[in-house]
Protein backbone atom coordinates (compact mmCIF):
# COMPACT_ATOMS: atom_id res chain seq x y z
CA UNK A 1 0.00 0.00 0.00
CA UNK A 2 1.37 3.57 -0.77
CA UNK A 3 1.78 6.09 2.39
CA UNK A 4 2.05 9.45 2.55
CA UNK A 5 4.35 11.69 4.45
CA UNK A 6 3.56 15.39 4.72
CA UNK A 7 6.53 18.08 5.48
CA UNK A 8 6.59 22.02 5.80
CA UNK A 9 7.78 23.90 2.35
CA UNK A 10 8.32 27.82 1.88
CA UNK A 11 8.15 29.33 -1.24
CA UNK A 12 11.24 29.52 -2.92
CA UNK A 13 13.27 32.98 -2.88
CA UNK A 14 13.96 32.70 -6.59
CA UNK A 15 10.05 34.11 -7.16
CA UNK A 16 9.57 36.59 -5.00
CA UNK A 17 9.81 39.49 -7.39
CA UNK A 18 8.02 37.57 -9.69
CA UNK A 19 4.93 37.17 -8.01
CA UNK A 20 4.93 40.76 -6.78
CA UNK A 21 5.13 41.65 -10.65
CA UNK A 22 2.31 39.18 -10.87
CA UNK A 23 -0.59 40.54 -8.96
CA UNK A 24 -1.58 42.05 -11.87
CA UNK A 25 -2.71 38.57 -12.62
CA UNK A 26 -4.57 38.31 -8.92
CA UNK A 27 -8.40 39.07 -10.93
CA UNK A 28 -7.79 35.78 -13.49
CA UNK A 29 -6.22 33.83 -10.67
CA UNK A 30 -8.73 34.36 -8.30
CA UNK A 31 -7.65 34.96 -5.12
CA UNK A 32 -6.60 38.59 -3.67
CA UNK A 33 -2.16 38.91 -3.45
CA UNK A 34 -2.92 40.84 -0.16
CA UNK A 35 -5.50 38.90 2.16
CA UNK A 36 -4.65 37.34 4.81
CA UNK A 37 -2.97 33.82 4.90
CA UNK A 38 -4.48 31.25 6.76
CA UNK A 39 -3.04 27.63 4.93
CA UNK A 40 0.11 26.09 5.26
CA UNK A 41 1.47 24.77 2.51
CA UNK A 42 3.05 21.43 2.85
CA UNK A 43 5.57 19.02 0.63
CA UNK A 44 3.51 16.07 0.68
CA UNK A 45 5.12 12.68 -0.90
CA UNK A 46 3.75 9.28 -1.01
CA UNK A 47 5.48 6.22 -1.25
CA UNK A 48 5.49 4.06 -3.64
CA UNK A 49 4.98 0.12 -3.83
CA UNK A 50 8.92 0.18 -4.41
CA UNK A 51 9.89 1.95 -1.30
CA UNK A 52 10.56 5.02 -3.33
CA UNK A 53 8.92 8.40 -2.08
CA UNK A 54 7.02 10.54 -5.15
CA UNK A 55 6.62 14.36 -4.58
CA UNK A 56 2.88 14.80 -4.95
CA UNK A 57 3.32 18.21 -6.47
CA UNK A 58 5.31 17.47 -9.70
CA UNK A 59 5.84 19.66 -12.91
CA UNK A 60 4.40 18.56 -16.78
CA UNK A 61 6.41 19.30 -19.70
CA UNK A 62 3.52 18.50 -22.39
CA UNK A 63 3.91 21.30 -25.30
CA UNK A 64 5.60 24.51 -25.22
CA UNK A 65 9.23 22.80 -26.35
CA UNK A 66 11.34 26.01 -26.85
CA UNK A 67 10.33 27.10 -23.16
CA UNK A 68 10.75 23.87 -21.21
CA UNK A 69 14.48 23.75 -20.35
CA UNK A 70 14.35 27.01 -18.93
CA UNK A 71 11.27 26.04 -17.64
CA UNK A 72 12.14 22.99 -15.72
CA UNK A 73 15.50 24.90 -14.59
CA UNK A 74 13.34 27.21 -13.13
CA UNK A 75 10.77 24.79 -11.54
CA UNK A 76 13.13 22.73 -9.90
CA UNK A 77 15.07 25.62 -8.84
CA UNK A 78 11.80 26.80 -6.97
CA UNK A 79 11.23 23.39 -5.28
CA UNK A 80 9.68 21.00 -7.19
CA UNK A 81 11.31 17.71 -7.48
CA UNK A 82 8.99 15.45 -10.05
CA UNK A 83 9.31 16.22 -13.06
CA UNK A 84 7.06 14.89 -15.67
CA UNK A 85 7.72 14.38 -20.06
CA UNK A 86 7.09 11.43 -22.63
CA UNK A 87 9.19 10.47 -25.47
CA UNK A 88 6.69 11.81 -27.78
CA UNK A 89 6.43 15.27 -26.34
CA UNK A 90 10.02 15.69 -28.18
CA UNK A 91 11.46 17.34 -24.84
CA UNK A 92 13.50 15.18 -23.49
CA UNK A 93 16.85 16.87 -24.78
CA UNK A 94 15.35 20.36 -23.02
CA UNK A 95 14.11 18.64 -19.72
CA UNK A 96 17.67 17.20 -19.49
CA UNK A 97 19.39 20.83 -20.82
CA UNK A 98 17.11 22.63 -17.55
CA UNK A 99 17.69 19.69 -14.94
CA UNK A 100 21.36 20.49 -15.60
CA UNK A 101 21.33 24.52 -15.68
CA UNK A 102 18.97 24.20 -12.31
CA UNK A 103 21.92 23.09 -9.61
CA UNK A 104 19.90 20.39 -8.03
CA UNK A 105 21.26 17.23 -7.88
CA UNK A 106 19.81 14.81 -10.12
CA UNK A 107 19.32 12.31 -7.00
CA UNK A 108 16.52 14.99 -5.48
CA UNK A 109 14.57 14.33 -8.33
CA UNK A 110 12.46 12.12 -9.32
CA UNK A 111 12.52 11.82 -12.93
CA UNK A 112 9.82 10.15 -15.06
CA UNK A 113 9.42 9.76 -19.11
CA UNK A 114 7.22 7.61 -21.33
CA UNK A 115 7.99 4.54 -23.98
CA UNK A 116 5.70 5.44 -27.48
CA UNK A 117 3.52 3.44 -28.86
CA UNK A 118 5.62 2.73 -31.72
CA UNK A 119 8.50 1.21 -30.05
CA UNK A 120 6.70 -1.25 -27.98
CA UNK A 121 8.30 -4.67 -29.54
CA UNK A 122 10.00 -6.49 -26.67
CA UNK A 123 12.98 -5.95 -29.19
CA UNK A 124 12.92 -2.00 -29.30
CA UNK A 125 12.26 -1.29 -25.51
CA UNK A 126 15.84 -1.10 -23.95
CA UNK A 127 16.66 1.01 -27.05
CA UNK A 128 13.83 3.40 -26.59
CA UNK A 129 14.86 3.70 -23.35
CA UNK A 130 18.19 4.04 -24.11
CA UNK A 131 17.56 7.10 -26.38
CA UNK A 132 15.36 9.01 -23.91
CA UNK A 133 18.26 8.69 -21.43
CA UNK A 134 20.64 9.87 -23.62
CA UNK A 135 18.34 13.20 -24.68
CA UNK A 136 17.51 13.34 -20.52
CA UNK A 137 21.50 13.73 -20.00
CA UNK A 138 20.98 10.98 -17.22
CA UNK A 139 22.26 7.31 -16.46
CA UNK A 140 18.37 6.02 -15.18
CA UNK A 141 14.90 7.14 -14.82
CA UNK A 142 12.80 7.02 -11.82
CA UNK A 143 9.69 5.59 -13.44
CA UNK A 144 9.05 4.55 -17.16
CA UNK A 145 5.83 4.51 -18.35
CA UNK A 146 3.94 2.54 -21.40
CA UNK A 147 2.12 5.94 -22.48
CA UNK A 148 -0.90 3.80 -24.15
CA UNK A 149 -1.43 0.34 -23.82
CA UNK A 150 -2.40 0.30 -27.69
CA UNK A 151 1.17 -1.08 -30.23
CA UNK A 152 1.62 0.61 -32.85
CA UNK A 153 3.58 -0.55 -35.87
CA UNK A 154 7.47 -0.86 -35.71
CA UNK A 155 9.70 1.76 -37.24
CA UNK A 156 10.47 5.28 -37.25
CA UNK A 157 7.10 6.70 -37.61
CA UNK A 158 5.60 7.57 -33.97
CA UNK A 159 2.18 7.42 -35.75
CA UNK A 160 2.48 5.01 -38.35
CA UNK A 161 -0.80 5.08 -40.95
CA UNK A 162 -1.87 3.34 -44.55
CA UNK A 163 -2.57 4.90 -47.79
CA UNK A 164 -6.50 5.70 -46.00
CA UNK A 165 -4.84 8.04 -42.91
CA UNK A 166 -5.46 4.48 -40.52
CA UNK A 167 -3.17 3.58 -38.01
CA UNK A 168 -1.43 0.84 -38.06
CA UNK A 169 -1.27 -1.72 -35.47
CA UNK A 170 1.99 -3.65 -34.11
CA UNK A 171 1.95 -7.12 -33.90
CA UNK A 172 3.26 -7.64 -29.82
CA UNK A 173 0.93 -6.57 -27.04
CA UNK A 174 1.20 -4.83 -23.88
CA UNK A 175 2.19 -7.43 -22.70
CA UNK A 176 4.77 -7.97 -23.76
CA UNK A 177 6.50 -4.71 -24.13
CA UNK A 178 5.50 -5.23 -19.92
CA UNK A 179 8.16 -7.86 -19.60
CA UNK A 180 10.74 -6.37 -21.26
CA UNK A 181 10.54 -3.19 -19.36
CA UNK A 182 10.46 -5.35 -15.99
CA UNK A 183 14.14 -6.36 -16.97
CA UNK A 184 15.31 -2.94 -17.24
CA UNK A 185 14.40 -2.31 -13.51
CA UNK A 186 17.17 -5.15 -13.32
CA UNK A 187 19.68 -3.90 -15.08
CA UNK A 188 18.95 -0.44 -13.50
CA UNK A 189 18.37 1.89 -16.10
CA UNK A 190 14.75 2.54 -14.32
CA UNK A 191 13.83 2.45 -10.56
CA UNK A 192 10.50 2.13 -11.37
CA UNK A 193 7.90 1.08 -14.38
CA UNK A 194 3.96 2.00 -14.61
CA UNK A 195 1.58 2.45 -17.16
CA UNK A 196 -1.02 5.29 -18.28
CA UNK A 197 -4.23 5.40 -20.37
CA UNK A 198 -4.74 1.66 -19.29
CA UNK A 199 -8.24 0.27 -17.96
CA UNK A 200 -8.87 -1.83 -15.55
CA UNK A 201 -9.08 -4.95 -17.40
CA UNK A 202 -5.73 -4.18 -19.12
CA UNK A 203 -4.10 -3.42 -15.52
CA UNK A 204 -5.43 -6.59 -14.37
CA UNK A 205 -3.99 -8.61 -17.24
CA UNK A 206 -0.35 -7.26 -16.30
CA UNK A 207 -1.27 -8.74 -12.83
CA UNK A 208 -2.54 -12.12 -13.65
CA UNK A 209 0.46 -12.81 -16.43
CA UNK A 210 3.39 -10.66 -15.50
CA UNK A 211 5.90 -10.54 -11.86
CA UNK A 212 5.87 -6.84 -11.45
CA UNK A 213 3.25 -4.61 -9.82
CA UNK A 214 2.75 -1.55 -11.57
CA UNK A 215 4.19 1.00 -9.40
CA UNK A 216 1.99 3.99 -10.83
CA UNK A 217 -1.11 4.63 -13.47
CA UNK A 218 -0.83 7.78 -14.83
CA UNK A 219 -4.32 8.91 -16.18
CA UNK A 220 -7.04 11.85 -16.39
CA UNK A 221 -8.09 12.46 -13.39
CA UNK A 222 -9.84 15.50 -12.11
CA UNK A 223 -13.05 17.32 -11.01
CA UNK A 224 -15.00 16.55 -13.89
CA UNK A 225 -13.75 12.83 -14.10
CA UNK A 226 -12.98 11.62 -10.66
CA UNK A 227 -13.33 7.85 -11.29
CA UNK A 228 -13.81 6.97 -7.57
CA UNK A 229 -14.05 3.37 -7.79
CA UNK A 230 -11.30 2.80 -10.03
CA UNK A 231 -8.86 4.52 -7.91
CA UNK A 232 -10.09 3.03 -5.01
CA UNK A 233 -9.47 -0.11 -6.83
CA UNK A 234 -5.65 1.07 -7.77
CA UNK A 235 -5.43 1.53 -3.48
CA UNK A 236 -6.36 -1.42 -2.97
CA UNK A 237 -3.45 -2.86 -5.80
CA UNK A 238 -0.71 -0.15 -4.05
CA UNK A 239 -0.76 1.32 -7.30
CA UNK A 240 -0.24 5.23 -7.56
CA UNK A 241 -1.65 7.39 -9.67
CA UNK A 242 -0.58 10.41 -10.96
CA UNK A 243 -3.49 12.98 -12.23
CA UNK A 244 -2.23 14.01 -15.99
CA UNK A 245 -4.81 17.49 -16.85
CA UNK A 246 -5.65 17.55 -13.29
CA UNK A 247 -7.07 21.28 -14.55
CA UNK A 248 -9.61 19.19 -16.77
CA UNK A 249 -10.40 20.79 -19.72
CA UNK A 250 -8.35 24.25 -19.36
CA UNK A 251 -5.48 22.93 -22.20
CA UNK A 252 -7.06 24.21 -24.95
CA UNK A 253 -5.15 21.17 -26.70
CA UNK A 254 -8.66 19.34 -25.63
CA UNK A 255 -10.92 22.06 -27.82
CA UNK A 256 -9.09 21.85 -30.54
CA UNK A 257 -7.41 18.58 -31.54
CA UNK A 258 -8.87 16.41 -34.32
CA UNK A 259 -10.59 13.67 -32.07
CA UNK A 260 -12.08 17.01 -29.42
CA UNK A 261 -15.16 15.47 -27.79
CA UNK A 262 -18.25 18.31 -27.73
CA UNK A 263 -17.91 17.38 -23.67
CA UNK A 264 -14.39 19.68 -23.95
CA UNK A 265 -16.51 22.55 -24.60
CA UNK A 266 -18.52 22.51 -21.84
CA UNK A 267 -17.81 25.46 -18.76
CA UNK A 268 -13.72 24.84 -17.81
CA UNK A 269 -13.03 23.02 -14.68
CA UNK A 270 -11.37 26.01 -13.10
CA UNK A 271 -14.55 28.44 -14.02
CA UNK A 272 -16.56 26.25 -11.57
CA UNK A 273 -18.58 28.46 -9.17
CA UNK A 274 -17.65 26.49 -6.30
CA UNK A 275 -14.00 26.07 -7.26
CA UNK A 276 -13.91 30.04 -6.94
CA UNK A 277 -15.69 29.85 -3.73
CA UNK A 278 -13.64 27.82 -2.29
CA UNK A 279 -10.62 29.31 -3.54
CA UNK A 280 -11.54 32.56 -1.14
CA UNK A 281 -11.98 30.83 1.52
CA UNK A 282 -8.62 29.39 1.54
CA UNK A 283 -7.08 32.87 0.10
CA UNK A 284 -6.15 30.03 -2.92
CA UNK A 285 -7.10 30.53 -6.60
CA UNK A 286 -9.58 27.72 -7.90
CA UNK A 287 -6.55 26.40 -9.99
CA UNK A 288 -4.75 25.81 -6.48
CA UNK A 289 -8.15 24.01 -4.90
CA UNK A 290 -8.34 21.98 -7.84
CA UNK A 291 -4.75 20.39 -7.52
CA UNK A 292 -5.31 20.18 -3.45
CA UNK A 293 -8.43 17.65 -4.25
CA UNK A 294 -5.79 15.69 -6.12
CA UNK A 295 -2.99 16.02 -3.02
CA UNK A 296 -5.56 15.48 -0.62
CA UNK A 297 -7.06 12.67 -2.26
CA UNK A 298 -3.64 10.93 -1.80
CA UNK A 299 -2.44 11.42 -5.75
CA UNK A 300 -0.12 13.41 -7.29
CA UNK A 301 -0.74 16.16 -10.05
CA UNK A 302 1.38 17.65 -13.04
CA UNK A 303 0.23 20.80 -14.00
CA UNK A 304 2.07 22.70 -16.80
CA UNK A 305 3.01 25.84 -17.22
CA UNK A 306 6.07 28.24 -18.59
CA UNK A 307 4.96 31.74 -16.97
CA UNK A 308 6.78 32.44 -13.68
CA UNK A 309 3.99 32.96 -11.45
CA UNK A 310 1.81 30.32 -12.29
CA UNK A 311 4.79 27.59 -11.38
CA UNK A 312 5.20 29.26 -8.31
CA UNK A 313 1.77 29.00 -7.30
CA UNK A 314 0.94 25.33 -8.24
CA UNK A 315 3.44 24.38 -5.92
CA UNK A 316 1.76 26.28 -3.65
CA UNK A 317 -1.04 24.45 -4.04
CA UNK A 318 -0.39 21.82 -1.59
CA UNK A 319 -2.59 21.97 1.44
CA UNK A 320 -5.03 20.97 3.87
CA UNK A 321 -8.99 20.80 2.39
CA UNK A 322 -11.45 20.06 4.45
CA UNK A 323 -13.43 16.90 4.69
CA UNK A 324 -16.71 19.10 3.98
CA UNK A 325 -14.85 20.97 0.98
CA UNK A 326 -13.77 17.76 -0.79
CA UNK A 327 -16.79 16.46 -0.81
CA UNK A 328 -18.43 18.84 -2.46
CA UNK A 329 -16.10 18.88 -5.06
CA UNK A 330 -17.05 15.11 -5.33
CA UNK A 331 -20.48 16.29 -6.46
CA UNK A 332 -18.93 18.07 -9.47
CA UNK A 333 -18.34 14.71 -10.90
CA UNK A 334 -20.43 14.52 -14.45
CA UNK A 335 -17.64 11.70 -15.59
CA UNK A 336 -16.30 14.03 -18.54
CA UNK A 337 -13.05 12.20 -20.02
CA UNK A 338 -11.10 14.97 -22.77
CA UNK A 339 -8.52 12.36 -23.48
CA UNK A 340 -10.11 9.53 -25.80
CA UNK A 341 -8.35 9.52 -29.11
CA UNK A 342 -9.44 5.85 -29.36
CA UNK A 343 -10.96 6.23 -33.17
CA UNK A 344 -7.87 7.19 -33.84
CA UNK A 345 -5.30 4.70 -32.24
CA UNK A 346 -7.62 2.44 -33.55
CA UNK A 347 -8.13 0.83 -29.71
CA UNK A 348 -11.17 1.16 -27.43
CA UNK A 349 -9.37 2.79 -24.97
CA UNK A 350 -10.61 3.14 -21.32
CA UNK A 351 -13.37 0.06 -22.30
CA UNK A 352 -14.63 -0.79 -18.64
CA UNK A 353 -14.05 2.86 -17.33
CA UNK A 354 -16.37 6.18 -17.16
CA UNK A 355 -16.35 8.75 -19.57
CA UNK A 356 -16.37 6.69 -22.82
CA UNK A 357 -19.34 8.01 -24.67
CA UNK A 358 -19.01 10.56 -27.16
CA UNK A 359 -15.91 9.44 -28.95
CA UNK A 360 -14.78 11.44 -32.01
CA UNK A 361 -12.82 10.08 -34.88
CA UNK A 362 -9.86 12.30 -36.12
CA UNK A 363 -6.26 12.44 -35.76
CA UNK A 364 -4.20 13.35 -32.97
CA UNK A 365 -0.87 14.43 -35.54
Amino acid sequence: MTSLSILPVRASNLFRTTFKRSQAHAAWFGASPNAHRTYSTRSTRITLNTGARIPAVGFGTFQDPDAQEAAVSRALQAGYRLIDTARVYDVEAQVGKGIKASGVPREEIFLATKLWCNQFHPDDVEGALDESLRELDTPYVDLFMMHYPCTFARGDERFPRDANGKMLAGTTTFVDTWRAMEALVEMGKTKAIGVSNFSMGEIQKLLDECDVVPAVHQMEVHPYLQQKDFNKWLQGWGIHVIQFSPLGNMNEFYRTTGWSKEVAQMIRVTDQPLLKELGEKYNKSPVQVVLAWGVNSGRSVIPKSVIDWQIQQNLEADFELEPEDLARIGMLDVKARFNDPSLDYQWRLYSDLEGIEGVVDGKTH
